[in-house]
Formats: C-alpha cells, sequence, structure tokens
C-alpha cells in the first residue's frame, strides 16, 4: 500500500462568533474531506510534546515519526538543509524573518507579504554590511530566510514573531537560556548563551537602520506600503542527527515531499525523501494547487510515500483573515483533496490518504495553539467509523480517539 498525507497547515481553529459558533473546517464547503471522513476513519492526534512550543517545525517533526526529544535541532538548520547549505559542526544556523516593524511594535512577521525576489535583495545587501568570516545572511524562500553564526549557542530565548503581533519588539529581544551549560561537549568552543543573544540583538538593531536606508523600503513607504525593515531571528540549532523515514519504516522504499517552506523540505532532507519544488509554490493561498496536486499524483505512481504540505490556513491565520483562511481550506478541499481522491480511486494499488493539520493557528489569535488537531485515515475499502464530517468537533468521537505522536505515522504506516 502506498500512503499520501495531505497537510493543510495551521488549518483547525476555535470557534467564532462570526460564524454561529462554528470553527472554519465546521463552517467551509469541505465536501472531500468530509466524503473521506465518512468513509474512513478519524480521530485527534497531539501533534506537541510536553516542554515543546508549538511550532510547525515541531508539529511535522512529530507527525513524520519522529521523537523530538531526540532530533530537534529547531528550524534553522531544517531550513540550512533545505535552501542547500551544508552545516559545519561549528554552525548555529537559526531562522531569520525579515519583518515589519511600526511604532516601535511587530506589525507583521512577513515583511508585508516580501516576495523572494525582493528579499533575496535585501539578505544580500543585509550579508555585504553586516556578514563577515563569522556571520553570514543566506537567501530562503519570501521573508523566511537563514542566519548562520559560527560557534555560536543555540541556548537563547527567542520569540517567533509570528506568535507576537502588535507586541513592542524590544521586550522581545533575544535572552540567554536559564542554566549551565559548560559542561555540555557540544558547547564547547562556542560562545556563551549571553555572547549570542547580545550578537543577534545587535544585529538586530543593525538591520533596522541598513533597511529604513534601502530604495526598496524607501519605495514602500512612499507608497504607504508595509516595509520589510527588520530583521528577527528565531529557533536556532547545531546540525540534526536524523534516521532516514526509510529506516523507521520499513514500508518505506521512496517519498518525496513538497511544499513552499523551507522547513518542511529541511525535515524532509533530513528523512530521505525526495525534494519536489513545484513552479508557482508560494506558501500562500494564491499557491499553485494544482500544480502541487499533479506533483503529487505523480510521485505516488513510483514512490511508496508522499508528504503534501500545504501553508496557505497558517499564513491566513496569522493574518487573522477569517474570509482568506475559510478559501484556502476550501481551496486544499476542491483543489487538491478531490483530484488526488478521485485519481487514486481508479488505481489496481491501493492508496491510503491521510488528512490533518499540524496544529490549530485560530484567526481570532493569531498564533499557534498547543492543542490536539482532528485527522482522517482512508483508504479504498477501509471499514469506516461513525464520524460523518471532517471537523475539530465530529473527530472527537472517531475511532481512533486521541493519538499521541509518533503513534499516528505507526498507525498510518500499519494500514
Amino acid at each position: 500500500m502506498k500512503h499520501i498525507i495531505i497537510l493543510g497547515d495551521g488549518m483547525a481553529d476555535h470557534a467564532v462568533e462570526r460564524l454561529g459558533g462554528k470553527t472554519l473546517l465546521q463552517a467551509a464547503h469541505t465536501p472531500y474531506m468530509d466524503l473521506l471522513a465518512r468513509e474512513g476513519k478519524t480521530g485527534r492526534l497531539v501533534t506537541v510534546p510536553d516542554g515543546f512550543h508549538p511550532g510547525s517545525e515541531v508539529a511535522n517533526t512529530a507527525i513524520m515519526g519522529y521523537d523530538l526529544n531526540k532530533v530537534y535541532e529547531g528550524r534553522g538548520p531544517l531550513e540550512a538543509a533545505s535552501i542547500g547549505y551544508e552545516m559545519a559542526p561549528e554552525d548555529m544556523a537559526i531562522r531569520c524573518n525579515i519583518i515589519t516593524l511600526q511604532d516601535g511594535k511587530i506589525l507583521t512577521h512577513n515583511g508585508g507579504n516580501l516576495s523572494t525576489e525582493d528579499g533575496d535583495v535585501l539578505i544580500k545587501y543585509l550579508d555585504e554590511h553586516l556578514g563577515n568570516e563569522n556571520v553570514k545572511f543566506i537567501t530562503g524562500i519570501q521573508y523566511r530566510h537563514l542566519l548562520v553564526i559560527k560557534n555560536a549557542s543555540k541556548h537563547v530565548v527567542c520569540a517567533p514573531p509570528h506568535d507576537h503581533p502588535g507586541e513592542p519588539w524590544r521586550d522581545l529581544l533575544v535572552k540567554p537560556e536559564e542554566g549551565n551549560f559548560s559542561n555540555d561537549p557540544a558547547e564547547k568552543g562556542r560562545m556563551t548563551p549571553q555572547e549570542t543573544a547580545d550578537l543577534l540583538n545587535d544585529l538586530i538593531v543593525k538591520s533596522q537602520q541598513l533597511l529604513a536606508e534601502h530604495p526598496y523600503n524607501q519605495a514602500k513607504v512612499a507608497k504607504g506600503e508595509r516595509p520589510a525593515n527588520s530583521i528577527w531571528p528565531w529557533s536556532g540549532g547545531y546540525r540534526p542527527s536524523m534516521q532516514t523515514l526509510m529506516q523507521l519504516y520499513p514500508q518505506v522504499k521512496t517519498g518525496s515531499v513538497i511544499s513552499a517552506v523551507d522547513l518542511i523540505r529541511g525535515i524532509g532532507h533530513y528523512a530521505g525523501l525526495d525534494i519536489i519544488k513545484v513552479p508557482g509554490a508560494t506558501g500562500l493561498a494564491n499557491t499553485n494547487y494544482e500544480g502541487k496536486t499533479q506533483a503529487a499524483i505523480d510521485a505516488l505512481r513510483h514512490q511508496d510515500f508522499v508528504y503534501l504540505h500545504l501553508e496557505a490556513t497558517d499564513e491566513a491565520g496569522h493574518d487573522g483573515d477569517l474570509e482568506l483562511k475559510m478559501k484556502a481550506i476550501e481551496y486544499l478541499d476542491h483543489r487538491v483533496v478531490e483530484p488526488i481522491y478521485k485519481e487514486v480511486s481508479t488505481w489496481d494499488e491501493p492508496v491510503a490518504i491521510a488528512v490533518l493539520p499540524d496544529h490549530p493557528t485560530p484567526v481570532e489569535i493569531r498564533t499557534h495553539v498547543k492543542e490536539p488537531v482532528p485527522f482522517l485515515f482512508w483508504y479504498k475499502g477501509i471499514k469506516p467509523d461513525s464520524v460523518q464530517t471532517y471537523d475539530e468537533v465530529s473527530c472527537v468521537s472517531g475511532e481512533y480517539g486521541m493519538l499521541r505522536l509518533q503513534e499516528f505515522m505507526d498507525s498510518f504506516m500499519a494500514l
């Protein structure tokens, strides 16, 4: 049996008064996710281990079957792998957003929906002025970039910017992690956490002056648009040590990951999956749904496993845009789930489909929350449970009940 996971990042939500007390999944028109729930089995899943922040890098790694306590090193190393930067043992790689500040507060985590082309210009400009033999800025995708610092410590507390919209940025500057790490062999020869925090904060402040002077931002301000006027580093770590998915699950001989997001591609890289890059895949609601769907179908024809990740629902949640998140959910249903279901239903070899989010990103909170998410499993001939629709409430009654972390992948691979 082949397996495909269709993941709508941040798709789960809370009950919304404007929707008559329904969640977005309940209110949205999702006939094919409902069909798969009705014909399949459902449940809920805890995707974030105790002690971990509910980030996509944590949740997606757990969903793929990994023990975070053994492999987690933060977003930076995952995005380095996706970009193609081969980390040296002394490197500390950290995610580097380009964000928008206004009136001393974080206005948006995405630099006014910065394009990759414009982000590349700004990152190269910052590297020219702030980079050196120990500090390097590397272009990623859109507003999501990478900062690599040699011999820096990962033991710093960095606030994810998407979790703090509207908050004063100075209150959120990098702080050293509490604890004594001097006896940790991995810290030998590295800066102290305090030295690392001081360096990162210095780069943040200097970036603001440089970005304010750049013609791109001066033009944005002149047009009354949001400038990309500060870097924001967060979620750093060293090179991770992970088994491949093939080593963890003998059912998987070959597989691919399809995503517009560097960190998901990075997880896929360390998991031993092929990285499929689809033209026009943006991570937003204007992404190339049809291209990603066709790429998934084509990969399934000759591989055992596909991880298809769609970011648009999460971005809309962070923006607090209810209408856009509803639209993104409905796009996922009829532009992704429907054609994949219709295609694999005709194949002789059975294909198991899983649909789920990695975490909720409620539109009225605009940040990730650490709560269980609904999931469904379907394949042709599976004996269904009693659940009739796919949403946060209905799946409470699913046959799988509440799974935790690696139990999801263990159960999916057991189909």
